[in-house]
């Protein structure tokens, strides 16, 4: 299992690399110390951010402001922000804390 999360305050850390324009949102795996998520949305106009940002509170069942993304925002290397208490879900995708 790699390290792709931090535990900061009452937060967890998930480094994402975002792969966007994909017929499907999926998790693909942990490579490079970062969850790999395919995205079904284009890179344009925050598209591709949002919808990781839902993709990400289905599938880990919780309100989706309750996902934040921190640094990123026009990159493919993202950091997304979520609440503590979403650590055991996190750990289950495939991820472990640094």
């Amino acid at each position: 299992m790699e390290k792709c999360i931090r535990i900061v305050g009452n937060m967890v850390y998930l480094d994402i690399k975002a792969l966007p324009g994909a017929s499907k949102s999926a998790i693909v795996g942990v490579q490079e110390g970062r969850l790999r998520v395919k995205i079904a949305a284009a890179a344009e106009d925050g598209r591709a951010n949002a919808e990781l940002c839902s993709f990400l509170a289905k599938l880990l069942g919780c309100p989706k402001k309750e996902v934040n993304l921190r640094f990123g925002e026009k990159s493919r290397l993202k950091t997304v922000a979520l609440p503590l208490g979403l650590k055991e879900k996190i750990i289950a995708l495939g991820c472990r804390h640094r």
